[in-house]
């Protein structure tokens, strides 16, 4: 039997205890034992095992301990992981470090009032699970006081911004050890204060919550901080020594988060999916950290639980689901003409060149259109495919990483472009259709696809696409697309609920070259008339027919009509 797949479980332990299938990632451990740096930023994008991993790297440091001060051992957590090959040396750093963990991904409240009190709650129930201290002498009084107000959230804005600090103290003291501290999605909070309307504040507090903690606390050990994201150390990590930042272009720690194509095989193989590599290649690879390439965790994890236990049978876009992607609708949204273009050049299997921008705030995500591409580069929207250093500027050359993501973009576009329509007088459209006036039928055509962003890779399909949305509205019709009539299946039809009104056959055709188009129309109406895709309505008794044929090139069409 299988191993069991544990969907969205974040807690190393808990995986382990349900001896679920995990891809040991525990040399880690003896990297950041060996690189030494007081504090690690890690960035990837959303669902790359960011939260699983300092789950698993509190594990094995922490000291762990009961309300009552007794001692966990978690030694069995890493019986034949890689990290107890790697020499005594780092096997005896395990359980040997009081431990600080932060989560800030809940932080994602409307205002800063409440957002300052969800972060205040987390921060104490992190005081609340190392209470057994305030059983030992180790503590003054006035320091046990404090601990206490803080625990129970009745502390002043003034002792949180130190929150972190204090806790260290605190627990080196008891412990006569330096502490880890390691914060989750620092980015969270700020994110959701810059789309809120409240960034300064929130800014004001993560820094002064961070300084106290990571730059002037000689209790610790090391950090370590992850997000989706590297904002500014200007904004946030000012003046931090010894501070190691490991973005997507950094070589360092690559491997850890995402599933090397090894891995993934491997994981294929165990539940005898061997013969869908191809598959899942072009569906979940295609991300580079540093110089390694890695598949999407979150995705693999997904499509073979699904693939073994759900019954599916195709790839589905897992990641896509796992927020509101918020960021490729800016994108669409404020694109101009150049955008639309470099937009249409990616989907169509393309690359762009932009200038990477590492070091910006949130505060500088519209002031510059490259400073978007930079957003959806580093939370996983784009890949490298090469690099190029000229004017003291790094120069990325970009595409989309694989289908999963390019079903974002299109969907998104889908979206969009559903708005655009339903702001668009559309009944004055339906009323040029269904009184068969091609002339005015092109020109609406014609505005609306000049306004669009187009992905030429699905041909008829994509223009098909736009048809069935524009009619998506209208009354007294039942719309039938790619229905068996006569001897095949025209594109689209438009069925009358009352046989007086007229059946409308539409014909659509795609040419590469504009001067090609009318044969294109013609080979429509052929297509009409040879597939007698009238008949079977004749048949029935209806009277009015109305038959197109539309072809279009790019960004422009040509219609026409038969009565």
């Amino acid at each position: 039997m299988n191993q069991p797949i544990a969907i969205g479980v974040e807690k190393y332990k808990e995986i382990i205890d349900k001896n679920a299938y995990y891809i040991d990632k525990t040399w880690m451990i003896k990297e950041l034992i060996d690189q030494a740096s007081s504090v690690n930023l890690f960035t990837r994008p959303r669902r790359f095992g960011k939260t699983l991993t300092l789950s698993m790297i509190r594990t094995f440091f922490e000291d762990e301990r009961t309300y009552d001060g007794e001692k966990i051992n978690n030694g069995n957590y890493f019986a034949g992981k890689k990290v107890m090959t790697a020499g005594e040396k780092y096997v005896a750093e395990m359980g040997n470090y009081p431990v600080i963990k932060l989560s800030l991904k809940s932080a994602k409240q409307p205002d800063f009032q409440t957002a300052y009190h969800c972060l205040r709650d987390e921060i104490s129930r992190e005081y609340s699970r190392h209470r057994y201290i305030l059983k030992s002498d180790k503590l003054i009084d006035a320091d046990k006081e404090q601990y206490n107000r803080m625990m129970n959230r009745l502390g002043t804005s003034e002792e949180y911004v130190t929150a972190l600090w204090f806790l260290s103290q605190c627990l080196s003291e008891y412990h006569q050890k330096n502490v880890i501290i390691l914060i989750d999605e620092y980015d969270v909070p700020l994110e959701n204060a810059y789309l809120r309307g409240f960034y300064e504040q929130m800014v004001d507090f993560i820094r002064s919550l961070f300084e106290s903690a990571l730059k002037t606390n000689d209790a610790l050990k090391f950090a370590i901080v992850t997000g989706c994201l590297r904002i500014s150390k200007e904004s946030i990590f000012t003046g931090l020594n010894n501070f190691e930042i490991n973005s997507i272009l950094s070589n360092n720690y690559a491997e850890y988060f995402g599933f090397t194509g090894l891995e993934v095989e491997e994981m294929l193989k165990n539940y005898g999916l061997e013969e869908k590599i191809m598959e899942v290649r072009q569906w979940y690879d295609g991300y580079l950290f540093g110089n390694t390439e890695v598949y999407n965790p979150w995705s693999i994890i997904n499509y073979v639980n699904s693939m073994v236990n759900g019954g599916i049978e195709f790839p589905q876009p897992y990641w896509s689901n796992t927020s509101s992607n918020s960021i490729i609708r800016e994108l669409v949204e404020s694109a101009d003409g150049k955008v639309k273009e470099e937009i249409e050049q990616l989907i169509d299997g393309g690359t762009i060149e932009k200038p990477v921008h590492e070091e910006i705030t949130y505060e500088d995500i519209h002031k510059f259109q490259d400073n978007l591409w930079n957003f959806l580069f580093f939370t996983g929207y784009l890949k490298v495919e090469s690099k190029r250093f000229e004017n003291r500027t790094t120069f990325l050359t970009m595409s989309i990483p694989n289908d999963e993501v390019l079903t974002i973009y299109e969907n998104t576009i889908r979206e969009w472009f559903d708005c655009q329509v339903k702001s668009m007088d559309i009944k004055a459209f339906y009323q040029v259709i269904l009184s068969g006036d091609a002339e005015q039928a092109e020109i609406f055509l014609s505005n609306l696809l000049e306004r669009s962003i187009s992905y030429y890779d699905k041909k008829e399909d994509f223009y098909h696409g736009i048809m069935l949305g524009l009619f998506s509205s209208i009354s007294g019709y039942e719309i039938q697309s790619n229905r068996e009539y006569g001897n095949g299946r025209p594109d689209l039809v438009l069925r009358p609920y009352n046989p007086k009104k007229p059946v409308v056959i539409f014909e659509f055709k795609y040419r590469k070259k504009f001067n090609e188009m009318e044969d294109g129309c013609k080979d429509a109406f052929d297509q009409i008339e040879e597939k007698k895709y009238a008949q079977p309505f004749l048949n029935q008794g209806y009277q009015k027919m109305i038959k197109y044929g539309i072809c279009f090139c790019e960004k422009t069409c040509m219609v026409k009509c038969m009565l």
